[in-house]
């Protein structure tokens, strides 16, 4: 049995974000006190007396905000939770009153037939908030809590799990979820990747920058695999991230490339390999992760025989550091070889959790001393004693020595190198360690 879903549904700034944070027991939405600030669904895992569930956070409804360009993608995105939803939790605020608004959501909520729960936030001090005026909503008892403070939301969620299923098997995340995060610059087709592969507007798409601003998580599955698909929000350079939504946005992106098992890096096929590409693609590669360069808006380019070949000979210049990288050039708006990404992921996935028996690698080892010997310097030599792999995701590889200092590192990239012909790692970086051998064997 699949976990019961709970989303959270309101007008803009009643604490919902808040609210999903405190029942995740970790900040996983912007909280800011401005309106508007989640626009996409935001998934959580909550657990209360034992039973787990998945909690939904959803933008703030304005049904005749005509100033704000997005309204009618984010009551989309909010229909669409509410149709997957258990439970709803109508969130209202305590300090505001009842207002028109509210009672046009909660005849929305009504004509959905979902069980819902009437949360009045921000109500530190019951005294001085009338919470009769709530029953006109018609929704049934209101309950008052501070999110902010965590008040009362024990009871909130007692009410929550009473419309549960009876019997919930316990459900267990599958251990062999790949973790995969969607990356680049604003503008250069994540969200629009995101909902070509998931078959559905999950995420809103717009050309304004910005338009996407949580790290957005997708569970789902392809080919009797298991994924999370992490849109994020697009990373600008750091001296033009003055707004502080912006600046939580980048931080989640980058906790996003932290926790993912693959990056997929989108370029802009238009404009080439940017200076903040180079960047975004740094933070990826000096995390460890396994790593694909996905080209989009190639069918926005026109082409001769030679433009892929030029446009990859560009990319790898441009981005040498990631010269184990699989490029592949897509269209996320037509579709075109979106399909293919999967393959390359899983053949990814596999390649940062390689692990090389320690007499294999030696063996390559010894092989390339054979081939190269490392350099004299000093006029004292350096011996290579053995190497093993100690990590994965990246592989990790401790080569000792009887002198790390004599060991120059372009004769340690041309060990990675032969590691690399022999093992493959391809789509991943391999950590290299030298350390002395405080006592060598005879």
């Amino acid at each position: 049995m699949s976990k019961p879903v709970v989303t959270i549904v309101g007008r803009p700034n009643v604490g919902k974000s808040t609210l999903l944070n405190r029942i995740a027991q970790k900040r996983i939405a912007i909280v800011e006190n401005l309106s508007g600030i989640t626009r996409d669904r935001v998934y959580a895992d909550g657990e209360w007396l034992g039973r787990a569930f998945r909690v939904v956070d959803t933008g703030g409804i304005e049904f005749e905000d005509d100033e704000h360009p997005m309204m009618p993608q984010i009551i989309r995105q909010v229909n669409q939770a509410i149709s997957e939803a258990n439970v709803l939790v109508f969130v209202v605020d305590g300090r505001d009153g009842l207002t028109s608004t509210d009672m046009e959501v909660a005849g929305l909520l009504r004509r959905s037939g979902k069980p819902i729960v009437l949360a009045v936030n921000k109500v530190e001090n019951p005294d001085k908030i009338d919470l009769y005026e709530f029953y006109r909503l018609g929704i049934g008892e209101p309950i008052a809590v501070s999110a902010e403070h965590g008040k009362n939301t024990g009871d909130l969620l007692d009410e929550i799990i009473a419309y549960f299923p009876k019997q919930q098997e316990k459900v267990e995340e599958p251990e062999d979820i790949i973790r995969i995060a969607v990356v680049g610059k604003p503008n250069v087709g994540k969200s629009s990747l995101v909902n070509k592969i998931l078959g559905e507007e999950r995420v809103i798409v717009s050309n304004i920058p910005g338009t996407t601003r949580d790290a957005i998580d997708v569970y789902f599955e392809k080919d009797e695999n298991n994924y999370v698909l992490i849109d994020t929000a697009g990373m600008r350079r750091k001296k033009k991230v003055e707004d502080p939504v912006e600046y939580y946005s980048v931080l989640r992106s980058l906790n996003a490339i932290e926790g993912s098992d693959v990056v997929l890096m989108l370029i802009d096929a238009a404009s080439g390999v940017t200076e903040q590409d180079k960047k975004i693609a740094g933070y990826a590669h000096e995390a460890g992760r396994g790593m694909l360069i996905i080209v989009n808006k190639w069918d926005l380019i026109t082409k001769d025989n030679d433009t892929t070949k030029a446009f990859i000979k560009s990319i790898r210049e441009e981005l040498s550091f990631l010269s184990y990288a699989p490029i592949l050039f897509i269209s996320a708006k037509t579709g075109q070889r979106v399909n293919k990404i999967f393959e390359l992921v899983n053949f990814v996935a596999n390649q940062h959790a390689q692990r090389i028996s320690t007499g294999l690698l030696n063996e390559v080892i010894q092989e390339a001393i054979v081939m190269n010997r490392p350099p004299s310097r000093k006029g004292q030599s350096l011996k290579i004693l053995y190497a093993t792999q100690v990590g994965v995701k990246p592989p990790k590889i401790v080569v000792f020595v009887n002198d790390p200092e004599r060991l120059h590192f372009s004769y340690e990239r041309y060990l990675e190198n032969k590691i690399r012909e022999a093992f493959g790692f391809e789509g991943t970086p391999v950590w290299f360690s030298i350390k002395k051998r405080e006592k060598e064997e005879k």
